[in-house]
């Protein structure tokens, strides 16, 4: 074999590992790095982003879309500091991710050099689990293999950095000597099936249960199939979380849809009712949607050990796969004949859909925006891949879009970061570029960081044998969540300064890359608009000019908020739309086909 440099050795040695993408952004960092990977292009597709935050975020979201380890580089210095977001989301929401970051010449270092920032440091909360700067080329083997294993077995973030003096080098094998070591290629996953004695004591705890709820999150995305079976044994409701929304198809009238502050009334009513709780490889942060502690005997299965009745105080706590577990357990429960618990969620669940139709329904000025989402849902393309930013448009798309079986959907959940949704898009594309992908984004979010990316999109998308890639955005001159918690957490009417952004015209700006742009303001248009943007030749950027003042309702209002939201109205600028709007989303869950 031809010599390798330290560089051509990295891609190849990833490579071995099976992976195949790279998110990044060159610089004289990762010189080395750079010039290398245009020599492996054969078997390592190179993804070049507009910034390294958008790098990190695409890592993030490949690993969770395809279950393998997402892959991200950048320069020394600022490229490096600029992919932090982007890895604290993969590291909150526990999937494996590697980043490879360069560093100044290893003479260079300790000088207060150019660039020169101590990255070792600077990662070693993101990256906690493996980071570590290689000093000579017989440790780079040893540095890549760790970091891959390590960041799949324990779906965290690692970091290896490589000086750009050392990427040029030539690269050796460690010498078969004292103090070297030799590893390999290899994954291992964690074991996965819990022990025989505390499955029966879960099983025991179930099977006494008279109203079993269950929530799933993204631990349980590989295991429809078994948490199906032992929700229909147990006569059990499921609630979802944010994560785990596309875990179930929401056609299961069983399915009562998202938990938390983003969710549905009929999950609140699930967990505040049962007195069975199991919870299946989900972190959910929000302990106060969950029964109330002593109420329900609670079960939990979770790969994280760490994760364990965390949340709830649990009877029983299982370290293992969701769905090596469940199709142990299922064997040791008994099939409930008593379907009256059951028949209770689903009414619920029927009453619930019909109340979201009659709120999407309601006028708004101009636009309503979850009449958008609501015609969205019905249209979704088979095997879709949907994908969300923070904001008020997490609300209508954990509410209002029906998964059905076999669709991917994400979004940043345990950082919440502002401006992942395009980046996600764009990743779930490249690892599935057959796939309709949808991006739905608030205009704050698009400002951020989708703006950039749309160049990205302009730059790949001919190469993608389905060029559907649609991305969604609310154009409500708000930031509309914040202005809205601020209404509600701290009775405050909307500051002006803060929280009113810029009007823009997103679907011109597709235009001028040479992409779709569509235009919609009217409710009787917005079905005609999606089927417009579902059937184009290009991705296009669909621009719904949407009413700010729809208020997000949240499942249960607590008499805290209604009183700060009353207190808000005194210095509302906007108050009579304020008012109004709440008025008819309110009436729309109490007089089902009311129209205002």
């Amino acid at each position: 074999m031809a010599s390798r440099n330290v560089s051509e050795f990295v891609w190849q040695r990833l490579g071995e590992w099976g992976i195949k993408r790279v998110y990044g952004y060159p610089g004289d960092g990762v010189g080395g790095l750079d010039v290398a990977l245009e020599k492996a292009k054969d078997r390592m597709h190179y993804v070049q982003v507009r910034h390294e935050e958008m790098a990190a975020f695409m890592a993030s979201a490949h690993a969770k879309f395809t279950g393998e380890v997402g892959l991200c580089y950048a320069t020394s210095g600022p490229g490096a500091i600029h992919l932090l977001n982007g890895l604290y989301d993969a590291k909150m929401d526990h999937v494996p991710v590697v980043a490879i970051v360069g560093q100044q010449a290893r003479m260079g270092l300790g000088a207060s050099y150019q660039q020169e920032v101590d990255l070792q440091n600077l990662f070693k909360d993101v990256a906690g689990d493996f980071v570590m700067q290689a000093s000579v080329p017989g440790q780079v083997r040893h540095l890549i293999d760790r970091a891959v294993r390590i960041a799949s077995a324990r779906r965290v973030v690692t970091c290896v950095i490589l000086p750009n003096d050392l990427q040029l080098m030539p690269y050796q094998d460690p010498p078969n000597a004292h103090g070297a070591t030799h590893t390999g290629v290899g994954y291992a996953g964690p074991a996965k099936l819990p022990d025989d004695k505390i499955l029966r004591e879960a099983a025991a705890i179930l099977n006494a249960g008279k109203k079993v709820a269950m929530l799933v999150g993204a631990g349980a995305l590989h295991a429809t199939d078994e948490v199906i079976a032992i929700a229909d044994k147990l006569q059990a409701g499921c609630a979802k979380a944010l994560l785990g929304k596309a875990v179930l198809p929401d056609d299961l009238p069983w399915v009562t849809g998202s938990l938390g502050l983003l969710g549905t009334k009929p999950s609140w009513d699930l967990m505040q009712d049962c007195d069975t709780f199991l919870m299946i490889g989900s972190s959910f942060p929000y302990s106060e949607f969950l029964p109330k502690p002593g109420s329900a005997r609670g079960v939990q299965i979770d790969m994280d050990a760490g994760a364990l009745s965390l949340r709830y105080p649990m009877d029983v706590s299982m370290v293992g796969d969701s769905s090596v577990a469940l199709r142990a357990l299922l064997p040791l429960l008994e099939q409930k004949s008593d379907t009256s618990w059951r028949g209770t969620i689903e009414k619920g669940v029927q009453s619930w859909w019909k109340t979201l139709e009659d709120r999407a329904m309601q006028s708004a000025e101009p636009l309503n925006p979850q009449r958008v989402f609501w015609e969205l849902s019905p249209r979704l393309p088979e095997n879709a891949i949907i994908t969300a930013d923070s904001g008020s448009v997490a609300n209508w798309y954990a509410r209002d879009l029906k998964i059905r079986r076999g669709m991917k959907a994400s979004l940043s959940g345990g950082l919440a970061s502002l401006g992942a949704g395009t980046p996600y898009a764009v990743a779930g594309k490249m690892a599935f570029p057959d796939r309709t992908v949808i991006a739905c984004m608030g205009d704050g979010a698009m400002q951020m960081n989708g703006l950039n990316e749309m160049i990205t999109i302009s730059k790949y998308w001919k190469e993608w044998s389905n060029p559907r890639l649609i991305v969604l955005v609310l154009n409500n001159r708000d930031l509309n969540q914040v202005t809205w918690e601020e209404r509600v957490q701290l009775g405050a009417g909307k500051t002006e300064s803060t929280q009113s952004i810029p009007d823009f015209p997103y679907h011109k700006y597709a235009e001028l890359l040479g992409l779709k742009g569509i235009f919609v303001d009217h409710p009787d248009k917005v079905g005609a608009a999606w089927d417009e943007a579902l059937s184009a030749d290009r991705p296009v950027i669909l621009e719904a000019f949407t009413d700010p003042n729809v208020p997000p309702l949240p499942p249960h209002i607590t008499l805290k908020d209604a009183k700060n939201f009353m207190t808000s109205l005194a210095d509302e600028p906007e108050r009579g739309s304020v008012i109004v709007n709440s008025a008819k989303e309110m009436l729309a869950g109490v007089l089902p086909g009311h129209k205002g």
